[in-house]
């Protein structure tokens, strides 16, 4: 089979999984506000439907697309899904207990795309196409994601996600996990590019 054939397969096997787990979230949040727009306002509090739903429109425009789309917003699709993952990893997981439809939906968008994603990186996207100012772009989006989840927590009274709630833990704390987060995500994006210039040799 040839490479591009695989890589259009691989992505729309990527980008289908992304749109399934969203549909299957929204038609659940649709039900329980009885509204689509309500459902969609809810599910835009989370950095892992926004997120998700980047992956699924650029594997979707790269499996359609010739010559697919480039190997910088792939990287940036790559850096934040791979934070969607860890995140829930370390901080998340267990935390509710979910069933039916929503735990098919919590596997494939806390943990199917998060790995296929990045060993879609590491095989087939263009090498040596990353500069160490690429994590610094790459950031801006959860940067703003985060001030808008604690601009839209403190109006409406609870918060997406607990780690972020300074309400309950108290901004020092908050900041601390902000900080850490952020380090690590400038530390990974740094390796990504090291790494994609060394396997460029």
């Amino acid at each position: 089979m040839r490479t591009a054939t695989v890589v259009r397969l691989f992505s729309s096997v990527i980008a289908a999984i992304a749109w399934v787990g969203l549909g299957i979230h929204i038609g659940a949040q649709w039900r329980l506000s009885g509204s689509l727009l309500g459902g969609l306002w809810v599910l835009a509090d989370y950095f892992t439907v926004t997120t998700n739903l980047i992956v699924a429109l650029a594997f979707t425009l790269h499996a359609l697309r010739k010559g697919g789309v480039g190997p910088r917003l792939l990287g940036f699709v790559t850096i934040n899904i791979a934070l969607v993952g860890v995140i829930y990893a370390l901080l998340l997981h267990g935390l509710v207990e979910l069933t039916a439809g929503a735990a098919v939906a919590n596997v494939l968008l806390h943990m199917v795309t998060p790995v296929l994603v990045p060993i879609f990186w590491l095989f087939w996207v263009r090498r040596s196409a990353l500069d160490m100012r690429d994590p610094l772009v790459w950031a801006i989006y959860p940067i703003a994601y985060l001030l808008y989840a604690l601009v839209r927590g403190a109006a409406q009274g609870h918060f997406a996600y607990p780690f972020i709630d300074y309400v309950k833990y108290g901004i020092p704390q908050v900041t601390m996990t902000v900080i850490v987060i952020t380090v690590a995500y400038l530390a990974a994006g740094a390796l990504m590019v090291l790494l994609d210039r060394r396997l460029a040799r």
